[in-house]
């Protein structure tokens, strides 16, 4: 088994940034690739950024590309997501995942879930 913990989520004013990070422990953490995934009230699920076990792979969402860096520390057994000019938009419940294989957008695909990080952006 794997366990995340998301922590790092808050209230932030629009055009400023946030940190978010996933513990992760439980099974050998470096051969999982993982994701950050958000979901805001009334809507699904929805992909962000994926992360290759290595660090060297990684894949944006079109809609936070430029603006959110996804990164792991293998040693520390946690990732993050810097999220940089935040927008009102922006405001969801904020999950981290891990799945046994190839970095992916979809939801089905990973195996293991945190309980998210509530994100507020104010205008």
């Amino acid at each position: 088994q794997v366990q995340l913990v998301e922590s790092g989520g808050g209230e932030v004013q629009a055009g400023g940034s946030l940190r978010l990070s996933c513990e992760i422990s439980g099974r050998t953490f470096k051969t999982y690739s993982l994701g950050w995934f958000r979901q805001a009230p009334g809507k699904e699920r929805e992909f962000l950024a994926t992360i290759s076990w290595s660090g060297s792979i990684t894949f944006y969402a079109d809609s936070v590309k430029g603006r959110f860096t996804i990164s792991r520390d293998n040693v520390k057994n946690t990732m993050y997501l810097q999220m940089n000019n935040v927008d009102p938009e922006d405001t969801a419940l904020y999950y981290c995942a891990a799945r046994e294989g190839p970095t992916s957008e979809y939801v089905g695909r990973y195996d293991f879930w945190g309980q998210g990080t509530q994100v507020t952006v104010s205008s």
